[in-house]
């Protein structure tokens, strides 16, 4: 067979990641043969394939979910936000152009070819693809050009399921208008709803899920229950927002608190997420100086803009606090561009245009944007443990003293990388702690058996639970197997007036 289902939301952030990530991993444990797929991602948390390819993180982790290997194919098209306005396009795995929303328009023909080739692979070589749409389907300023919702599922011909979260409120007024905005030929594809973040008395809600199959002929295939801990690799940055996984430990000498600099721009921002899992660690994201006093490390992560970002750390007053406690000889650890603000200077020709800008000077070290793109899967050793990692970057980073550290450097309290994802090997972060919590003065240890990739294997385990237990899987196997259904109503109003 060669079955595929679309899951489109009705806002950014409403599951559908997540939701895509539980049915990969529901129809793998089947034996079905199965890879997620995402025709247009905006997202700045990325990932390196094997064989050197940038995609999101979050099909990277679906392809886990799918137990399969990630490749370009399964995200053709990324886009990576620089400012308001512009965008990095990474096509295949490598970047081609930065353009603004305006002149993205001009790419978009190539681009559906791209997708459509892409799906085409993909489609040939699985039983089953699972699609993620972008946003909303409703965006019916953006419909013309739409290569990653109702585009798509016309092009295809793909069946959709419509995800809304009931936690933010407004999700019958959002499921219903989301149909009623599409064109006829759009809503002929809206094959039915999930609900989810679902929490309270489920018999409050099923007069409103009757309702809803009343006024749209749709059915509601399943209601998944709200569950603390299933954050994974979110492609936007309002999931900064959500708890994180991990201890919530009171304050105390036994405790190690972590402040995050959430940078306008913060990329692969999941680089932290497995300190989050660590018992004892306290984790916030830090927006002021005042949000940095109390912390025994400072984590300056990846971002987009180097150097505006570095801007912004020094408008809020955050670059002083931090120059300050490294003065004071208290743990900063910078990671890609949270490590290139940390040098003494900084060349940028390339991404902001800036020329020569001075950097923190807490690490001896120089950098200068290059045209072409780092993107890798290094390998190295810190602490006498292996470390694997992965790294994408147009800094290059001239290391002039210190200790080495990784590719990097450490210089008294203050350590930096270019490495994403040194810290999901278990041995090296333990290690690494241990380190800042004696150089912090804290008598933290780290556990001794927390290992990540069991965790992230236990998430995705509980992710094809929640499909398996609260979803209607025959109906969404009819849907894989059989396309949306004929003769589904129209939902008045149906299309977009004319402006």
């Amino acid at each position: 067979m060669s079955g595929a289902l679309l899951v489109a939301g009705t806002t950014s952030d409403a599951g559908k990641s997540i939701v895509t990530a539980g049915l990969c991993r529901w129809l793998a444990r089947r034996g079905v043969r199965v890879a997620p797929f995402k025709a247009q991602n905006m997202s700045l948390n990325s990932m390196v394939t094997s064989d050197g390819a940038e995609i999101g993180r979050a099909q990277y982790m679906q392809a886990q979910a799918a137990g399969v290997e990630a490749r370009a194919v399964m995200n053709p098209v990324l886009l990576k936000p620089g400012s308001d306005r512009r965008s990095q396009v990474v096509v295949l795995g490598r970047p081609v152009a930065e353009v603004d929303a305006l002149e993205y328009g001009a790419h978009k023909e190539r681009l559906a070819g791209v997708v459509q080739d892409s799906l085409a692979e993909l489609r040939d070589e699985f039983d089953v693809v699972v699609c993620e749409g972008a946003g909303s389907p409703a965006e019916i300023n953006l419909r013309a050009g739409d290569i990653v919702n109702m585009g798509l599922a016309r092009a295809a011909d793909i069946p959709v399921v419509v995800v809304g979260d009931i936690d933010r409120g407004g999700v019958f007024a959002s499921l219903y208008g989301t149909v009623a905005l599409l064109e006829e030929a759009d809503q002929a594809l809206v094959a039915g709803f999930v609900i989810n973040k679902f929490r309270g008395a489920r018999e409050l809600l099923e007069p409103g899920l009757e309702q809803l199959r009343a006024l749209t002929g749709r059915p509601v295939l399943g209601v998944l229950p709200w569950r603390l801990g299933l954050y994974l690799d979110s492609e936007d940055t309002l999931a900064l927002d959500a708890p994180r996984p991990g201890a919530r430990s009171p304050f105390g000498r036994e405790t190690l608190r972590v402040a995050v600099v959430r940078f306008p721009r913060i990329s692969n921002f999941t680089d932290v997420d497995a300190l989050a899992c660590e018992p004892g660690v306290v984790l916030r994201y830090a927006a002021s100086a005042g949000d940095l006093a109390e912390a025994d490390l400072v984590v300056l992560p990846g971002t987009r803009a180097t150097v505006s970002d570095l801007a912004w750390l020094r408008e809020r007053g955050m670059a002083a606090e931090i120059v300050r406690r490294a003065e004071e000889g208290r743990p900063v650890f910078g990671i890609c561009g949270g490590y290139q603000m940390l040098a003494g200077e900084i060349v940028d020709d390339v991404e902001s245009g800036a020329g020569r800008v001075d950097g923190l000077g807490l690490l001896p070290a120089r950098v200068v944007f290059g045209e072409a793109k780092t993107l890798g899967r290094p390998e190295g050793r810190a602490y006498g443990e292996d470390v694997r990692a992965y790294e994408i970057h147009h800094g290059v980073v001239t290391v002039e003293g210190g200790e080495p550290f990784l590719d990097g450097c450490r210089h008294g309290p203050v350590w930096g990388t270019t490495w994403h994802g040194a810290l999901e090997n278990d041995g090296f972060r333990r290690a690494f702690l241990g380190d800042v919590a004696r150089t912090a003065g804290r008598d933290f240890t780290p556990a001794p058996d927390v290992a990540f990739q069991a965790l992230r294997e236990a998430t995705l385990d509980a992710l094809g639970d929640l499909v398996e237990e609260h979803l209607d899987t025959g109906a969404v196997w009819r849907l894989i197997e059989g396309g949306a259904p004929g003769g589904l109503p129209v939902v008045p109003p149906a299309g977009a007036p004319a402006i």
